[in-house]
């Protein structure tokens, strides 16, 4: 069974190959990778579901504009 990380892991090794053959796939790489950006969609669909994805503004540098705000 595919995991997370291994289907990350494999997209990331495709999209090497893919520079590396002058920005072209094979028909068999070409659906491989529409398998796993499916697994991979699947995976954060579910994700999103369980409450587990951050959905929001980000929170870069909020706890030092708190700190600072507290010194005050």
């Amino acid at each position: 069974m595919n995991n997370s990380s291994t289907v990350l892991k494999e997209i990331q090794s495709l999209k090497q190959t893919w520079r590396t053959q002058n920005f072209s796939y094979t028909k068999d790489q070409q659906e491989r990778y529409n398998e796993l950006m499916e697994l991979r969609k699947a995976f954060i669909t579910f994700w999103k579901e369980e409450g587990r994805v951050w959905v929001g503004p980000s929170n870069i540098g909020k706890k030092k504009e708190e700190e600072k705000k507290e010194e005050n």
